[in-house]
């Protein structure tokens, strides 16, 4: 009776500790590969010290050239910089997703922010597009960041562009918001140009808070934005 229980209590125990290890193995073991992928597709660690200059000079010198030029009762009528979106849109990611992960990747480095997949709002048939399938990625920037992103575009990333003879003053959109084009994403100083995949374009829009066009590209051409003459 002794050796029959003692059979059973060695199978009852064998029964309870040979998932466990497996279970703790393929726990650990799974969790590495997730973390691998989520740290290639997020942005990197982009470490922001001090004050943005560009917004210290809005402060100083546009604010007060703004009400000479407008004649503003007050500083909180000036308009201002509210919002820059980046967007990269791939069609071709509806063959090749692979496109739209390493766009992503890219757009990361370049902002210093993990992007966001944009998606299909309906059905295309002639471009064999449904609804909700990624198209894109974007994304948006403010306060800090924004400031940071708009120094580095105006100082660095512009002059870099070849036979550069600045940008159009048409690209308002009547609101005082502006968006310019980019057709290589080479021009960032973050993208090596030996790892890329593809040549990629995005669009830039700069959301201001002008009520006109005129206010928003005097803001802009104070701010250093290369207007072509």
């Amino acid at each position: 009776m002794a050796e029959k229980g003692s059979g059973k209590d060695k199978g009852k125990g064998q029964a309870k500790g040979q998932g466990k290890p497996t279970e703790k193995k393929a726990a650990k073991g799974g969790a590495k590969p997730a973390e691998k992928a989520a740290a290639k597709t997020a942005a990197p660690a982009v470490a922001f010290t001090g004050k943005p200059r560009l917004a210290d000079f809005y402060r100083t010198e546009c604010i007060p050239l703004m009400m000479q030029e407008f004649k503003y009762k007050s500083s909180m009528q000036v308009p201002r910089v509210q919002k820059v979106v980046v967007n990269i849109g791939l069609g071709e990611a509806i063959q090749n997703i692979k496109l739209l992960e390493s766009a992503a990747v890219e757009l990361g480095s370049i902002t210093g922010q993990k992007a966001v997949v944009t998606r299909a709002k309906k059905s295309i048939a002639a471009f064999k597009l449904r609804e909700g399938m990624p198209i894109g990625c974007m994304v948006t920037l403010r306060r800090d960041r924004m400031y940071y992103f708009l120094d580095k575009l105006l100082n660095v990333v512009l002059p870099r562009v070849r036979d550069f003879r600045g940008v159009s003053e048409k690209a308002f959109d009547g609101r005082g918001n502006y968006t310019l084009g980019i057709k290589e994403q080479i021009i960032f100083p973050e993208i090596d140009y030996d790892k890329i995949d593809k040549v990629k374009g995005m669009n830039i829009t700069i959301v201001t808070s002008a009520p006109s066009d005129e206010e928003g590209r005097f803001l802009l051409k104070l701010m250093g934005m290369p207007f072509r003459k």
